[in-house]
């Protein structure tokens, strides 16, 4: 565990951070946590995305022959995170839906909704040691809206786009609407037809992609690449692009600088965010 890659900020001074922006009116902050994890903040409310703030996989594939060799340090202590409205999971993947970091984080925050795709709703409740009714499941087409924040379900393919018995998506990603901002978190997807038109009307202000690539010899389901990661936010007309799912495990990674170089090239906005590090979109005129 030496070595690792430092967080910007972490623990109590990250949480420090966090806290002197809640009064702010003018825009919306967000956080990495690594991975796929984010904490957004607007209007003084918190959503927590795909937070895996453990070494839970580290300590499973230890002795396997597909150790998950971590990275970069723990951004902050699941335990420390209060005062969160909501937090997703996209997919019943560990780094997506993690019982080290969720049952804490449920524990410390009585009022907390979950959202999920439906079609997880009974492993995730099992996963989670929680009611079956707890979650809220949604689907592609659904919208349900919580503390002035809209979630509406976009499919994910990873690597199948599949569905339960019923219809049900078992991978998604998220748009979130509030105010008038649009953030577009993909979960993990490759690109499939019919995604762009999908998420064009949303008029997307920040698009979150996975950059790590799809390579069969990980024996891992595969994502985006930072070229099609930097394609996709051009077509559906991101005003920026934050990549991730990168840096966390050393057999399932990129290189960020490729993605910078390839959106500089096309002349895409981005922001490269380190671990615990803030990204701050301001007030659309």
């Amino acid at each position: 565990m030496n070595n690792l890659i430092p967080a910007l900020k972490k623990d109590e001074e990250l949480i420090a951070e966090m806290d002197s922006y809640l009064s702010e009116k003018e825009g919306f902050h967000l956080w990495w946590l690594g991975q796929s994890g984010y904490l957004l903040q607007w209007n003084g409310k918190r959503v927590l995305i795909d937070p895996y703030l453990s070494d839970s996989l580290t300590k499973k594939y230890e002795k396997t022959e597909k150790p998950h060799v971590r990275l970069s340090e723990q951004v902050v202590r699941p335990e420390l995170l209060i005062d969160i409205a909501i937090v997703t999971s996209s997919h019943n993947h560990t780094d997506h839906l993690d019982a080290e970091t969720l049952i804490p984080i449920l524990k410390n925050n009585p009022k907390i909704k979950l959202i999920i795709p439906e079609a997880n709703r009974d492993f995730v409740s099992n996963r989670l040691q929680c009611e079956s009714k707890f979650p809220i499941g949604i689907n592609f087409g659904d919208s349900v809206t919580i503390d002035g924040f809209s979630f509406k379900g976009i499919p994910a393919k990873h690597n199948e786009l599949t569905k339960d018995e019923y219809g049900n998506y078992k991978f998604m990603g998220y748009i979130i609407q509030f105010g008038n901002f649009s953030v577009y978190h993909s979960g993990d997807t490759l690109l499939f037809e019919g995604l762009e038109e999908i998420l064009k009307p949303y008029t997307v202000d920040v698009a979150i992609l996975p950059i790590n690539g799809n390579k069969p010899e990980r024996q891992v389901a595969g994502n985006l690449d930072f070229k099609e990661a930097v394609e996709l936010g051009m077509a559906i007309g991101a005003k920026y692009i934050i990549p991730c799912h990168y840096d966390m495990f050393s057999f399932n990674t990129a290189d960020v600088k490729d993605f910078i170089h390839y959106a500089e090239e096309k002349k895409q906005d981005f922001k490269v965010l380190k671990g615990g590090q803030k990204f701050y979109y301001p007030l659309k005129k």
